[in-house]
C-alpha cells in the first residue's frame, strides 16, 4: 500500500484534474453562457455545503471555537488581500466566461496574474485533502468529491473567458495542467507538513482553508453565476448544496 502522504497527493491530483476536464469543455465547445453560469452556481453550492458540514465541523471538533474562528477569519483575510493585489494586476475576471478578461495586449502581465490567481484559488482546497488524512489515514471523500465537482465549472468558465481574451490553447492547458499537478503537490505537503502538529494547529489550518474557499466563492464564482443565470442561480446553488449535504450524511452513516 502507498504511504499516506502519496495517497494524499494522488487524491489532490484527482481533484485538480477536474480543472483540466472543465477547461477542455470550456475551450473547445461552444457552451451557452447560461449553462456555464448554472454549472458554476451548482459548484458553489457544493463547496458551501462541504466547508459548512465537513471542514468547519472537523476544525471545531479538533480545536474548538478559538482555533476555528481565528483560522476561518485569517483564511478570508489572506485570500482577500491576495485577490485585491491580483485584481490590480489584471486577474480580476479570471473565472469569468464572458469577454471581461484582459488579454496580454490590453494588460501587460495579466497572464502571470491569471496563473497566480488560479494557484491561490486551488491551494487551500488541496491542502484540506492532505490535512483530512492526518490521524485517521483515510481521505475525506466528501471533500474530494466537492472539490472535484466545483473544479469542473471553474476550469470551464475560466477557459472560456481566456479563449475570448485570445489566450492560446497552449497557454490555457499548460496553466490548468500545472495547477492540477500543483494541487497534488499541495495535498502531499498538506499531509507531510502538518502531520506532526497538534489538534489545534490542524484545526486552524482546516479553518484557514475554509475561510479562503468561502471568500473565493463570494468574490469570483457566485458573481459569475448570478450575472448570467440571474433568478435561477439561487435555486441551482441550493441544489448543489443539497447534493453535497446528502453525500456528507451518507458518508457519516456508512
Amino acid at each position: 500500500m502507498l504511504p499516506s502522504s502519496l495517497q494524499a497527493g494522488l487524491w489532490g491530483l484527482l481533484a485538480g484534474s477536474a480543472l483540466v476536464i472543465g477547461a477542455v469543455f470550456g475551450y473547445f465547445l461552444n457552451i451557452p453562457q447560461r449553462l456555464v453560469a448554472g454549472v458554476m452556481a451548482f459548484g458553489s453550492g457544493v463547496l458551501i455545503s462541504a466547508l459548512s458540514f465537513d471542514l468547519m465541523d472537523e476544525a471545531y471538533a479538533r480545536g474548538g471555537f478559538d482555533s476555528t474562528a481565528i483560522g476561518f477569519l485569517s483564511g478570508a483575510i489572506i485570500y482577500t488581500v491576495a485577490n485585491v493585489l491580483l485584481a490590480r494586476a489584471g486577474a480580476k475576471h479570471r473565472k469569468r466566461s464572458g469577454a471581461q478578461q484582459h488579454s496580454e495586449h490590453t494588460k501587460a502581465g495579466s497572464g502571470m496574474a491569471l496563473a497566480i490567481g488560479a494557484l491561490i484559488d486551488g491551494i487551500p482546497e488541496s491542502i484540506v485533502i492532505g490535512v483530512s488524512m492526518i490521524k485517521g489515514g483515510n481521505v475525506s471523500l466528501v471533500a474530494v468529491v466537492a472539490i472535484f465537482l466545483s473544479n469542473v465549472p471553474e476550469g470551464l468558465s475560466s477557459a472560456s473567458g481566456m479563449k475570448k481574451a485570445k489566450r492560446s490553447a497552449r497557454y490555457v492547458f499548460t496553466l490548468w495542467s500545472a495547477i492540477a499537478l500543483t494541487s497534488g503537490i499541495a495535498a502531499y505537503f498538506g499531509f507531510v507538513a502538518f502531520e506532526g502538529f497538534g489538534e489545534e494547529v490542524i484545526a486552524a489550518t482546516t479553518a484557514v482553508a475554509a475561510g479562503g474557499i468561502l471568500a473565493m466563492l463570494a468574490d469570483t464564482m457566485i458573481p459569475e453565476a448570478f450575472e448570467t443565470a440571474h433568478n435561477y442561480s439561487g435555486l441551482i446553488t441550493v441544489v448543489g448544496f443539497l447534493c453535497a449535504f446528502v453525500l456528507t450524511k451518507l458518508s457519516e452513516a456508512s
